[in-house]
């Protein structure tokens, strides 16, 4: 277990520099000039070949990634091109919403999905038939469409929650939980669908296992047979299905942050990008590498904590 993780520390390294060289080089095909837009559309073109000097946007790209990517092992990302704020301090002052938002979701995809998988795999019926039904239905709606239907039904019409904003969690930790019921519930929808769908595969593959009749034929009692044994081998392969969620959830919460004017990374880091500010948008974007290399760190250990094989290999 302790070579795993140091294999996935030093394989997090080759994937900070491959993700930002990449978003550095994506970013440089954008149109649009961050010194014409900080001067304005007024500006003369020597006031703007002046600052591009200043911000080194004339410098060749390798060696303005160069520059940056030598600031980041100093611990120094750099500054915002437009309000010259540390790119650190931007992104904590942010990361608590985004946390929030995905934590939560990652919670109720979990919980929510290997429950509704589970009763689907030992009642059966119409229970299984309308989790497939809902499971085509989450996988068909992106998280932004729902995020805007839940707005127009619970925030507009009914007015039962907020339609916009955030509070801190130390300011009303009600306010707080208020405010994200709507976002956690547009980013989790697919994700519950998928899980429970994958559990109930899963349930359904170990209750046809030979051990299980012999269990029941022993006369174990079945809330035994479905907590000890079906669930703890059916988790396995939802863990899977968990982390590719959790994933996936960060590109959801850009759009669920922005429908909700949520102040969180994904919102900050589509204002970069609108106005070209690299240095946050490379900020962000190690923030969301290092956010994947943990998810799935984590679901290697538990892999490990419920499978003794694994642990080892």
């Amino acid at each position: 277990m302790v070579r795993l993780i140091v294999n996935r520390l030093l394989l997090s390294v080759v994937l900070v520099v491959i993700s930002s060289l990449a978003i550095f080089f994506l970013m440089s095909l954008v149109p649009g000039d961050p010194a014409r837009t900080i001067l304005g559309a007024n500006a003369t073109p020597d006031s703007i070949e002046r600052l591009r000097q200043q911000l080194g946007l004339n410098e060749p790209l390798l060696s303005q990634y160069g520059t940056w990517f030598a600031g980041v092992l100093r611990g120094d990302f750099g500054q915002s091109v437009f309000t010259g704020d540390p790119v650190v301090a931007l992104i904590l002052s942010r990361l608590q919403v985004t946390l929030s938002l995905i934590l939560l979701s990652t919670l109720v995809i979990a919980v929510l999905g290997a429950t509704l998988g589970l009763l689907s795999a030992v009642r059966g019926g119409v229970l299984g038939k309308l989790l497939d039904a809902v499971s085509l239905v989450g996988l068909a709606l992106p998280s932004y469409w729902v995020a805007i239907v839940l707005v127009a039904l619970f925030a507009v019409t009914i007015r039962i929650f907020p339609a916009t904003g955030y509070t801190v969690l130390t300011d009303d930790p009600g306010r707080w939980l208020l405010s994200l019921i709507l976002p956690v519930a547009a980013l989790s929808l697919g994700g519950v669908t998928i899980v429970a769908k994958q559990m109930r595969d899963s349930a359904l593959d170990v209750l046809a296992r030979d051990y299980i009749r012999v269990l029941r034929a022993t006369g174990v009692r079945e809330s035994s047979i479905v907590f000890k044994h079906v669930l703890r081998n059916a988790a396995l392969p939802s863990l899977t299905v968990v982390g590719l969620t959790v994933v996936g959830a960060l590109t959801g919460a850009v759009f669920v942050e922005n429908v909700f004017v949520l102040p969180g990374l994904g919102t900050l880091v589509t204002q970069a990008t609108t106005s070209h500010d690299l240095p946050v948008v490379l900020g962000v974007g190690v923030f969301f590498t290092l956010f994947v290399i943990i998810v799935n760190l984590a679901i290697d250990l538990l892999y490990g904590a419920l499978n003794p094989k694994v642990r080892v290999r």
